[in-house]
């Protein structure tokens, strides 16, 4: 297998909630490597443009207020089928839905405090880790 990129995104509760440890510990086991890694505060333009898909979506008001509450960690990690391992670690959106020990189940609170993110293809990792990073900022 070829090495893939994704994006990820630790999100506000589980950075608030002094979860990026075990977060990065499950990255590291997994063998993935972070390319690129970043703490920021977002703003409602970096929001809107990321989440540009779910704008006119009736969840899109809580989404942005929650991405909104507090600093997120961005990383591009790297590892053979990266994206689809990444979204099984992270288990599904609803952390209620998710499997036990995966990272929505473990630290999510609910579909929009999931704690985490994560690309679901190709195409969007793409999208998602050039909305964020340069290529100066990977290595």
């Amino acid at each position: 297998m070829a090495l893939e990129r994704t994006f990820a995104i630790i999100k506000p509760n589980a950075v608030r909630n002094g979860h990026v440890g075990e977060i990065f510990s499950a990255i590291e086991r997994e063998g993935f490597t972070i390319h690129g890694l970043r703490m920021v505060q977002l703003n409602k333009e970096l929001i809107k443009g990321f989440y540009i898909d779910h704008i006119h979506k009736g969840f899109y008001g809580e989404l942005e207020a929650f991405m909104l509450e507090g600093p997120v960690i961005l990383m591009v990690l790297e590892g053979e089928n990266v994206i689809a391992r990444w979204r099984e670690i992270m288990g599904a959106t609803n952390p209620t839905q998710a499997e036990f020990g995966t990272l929505r189940r473990k630290y999510g609170e609910d579909v929009t405090k999931n704690a985490v993110h994560g690309s679901d293809a190709p195409a969007t990792a793409e999208r998602e880790v050039h909305y964020f990073f340069s290529a100066f900022d990977l290595v």
